[in-house]
């Protein structure tokens, strides 16, 4: 029982990201969910780890539960806040940049890639905060922020994908 724990955490963000999408943005109960469900991805990793438990499929699980969490939080954000439009030019220059990793990922080893950099690592977390901190900091800054934070990483991962497609 113990091995499943971490894929159960895991799972168990899929079902908040769900529900998240019952509860007004920035109502307390979308807060409380939502941390929740931000809190349920730093930790799943770390419980596989600790339980000698990481596998293939729990790795896709977590890919599965992070799509569904940001694609949630974005349908129930973006229509409340006013992000200017630098910000959505940036944003698909990030998407094309990591599309591209995938593609690329796919021609050469045939199978879906998914880093879990540091710096992937630090974009989400940025990501995750950045609808905490609307109330005390102006979006566009922060939208700076999580921009560059996110461009180095997309552009970081294609490197270690070319890096480790020519030592093969």
């Amino acid at each position: 029982m113990i091995k499943h724990i971490a894929n159960l955490v895991t799972c168990c963000r899929i079902l908040g990201s769900g529900l998240l999408l019952f509860f007004p943005a920035f109502s307390v109960k979308f807060y409380i969910i939502y941390i929740i469900c931000g809190f349920s991805d730093m930790i799943d990793g770390t419980i596989a780890r600790k339980t000698n438990s990481i596998s293939e499929l729990g790795s896709k699980i977590d890919t599965v539960a992070d799509i569904a969490f940001v694609t949630v939080s974005l349908i129930k954000i973006l229509p409340i806040i006013n992000l200017p439009q630098w910000v959505w030019l940036w944003g698909t220059v990030i998407t094309i940049i990591k599309i591209g990793n995938i593609i690329w990922g796919y021609a050469f080893k045939k199978q879906f890639i998914s880093l879990h950099t540091i710096m992937n690592k630090i974009t989400g977390l940025l990501l995750f905060l950045l609808p905490l901190t609307l109330s005390f900091a102006e979006l566009k800054y922060s939208s700076i922020i999580v921009c560059s934070t996110a461009t180095f990483a997309a552009i970081q991962e294609g490197v270690y994908i070319v890096a480790n497609r020519e030592n093969q």
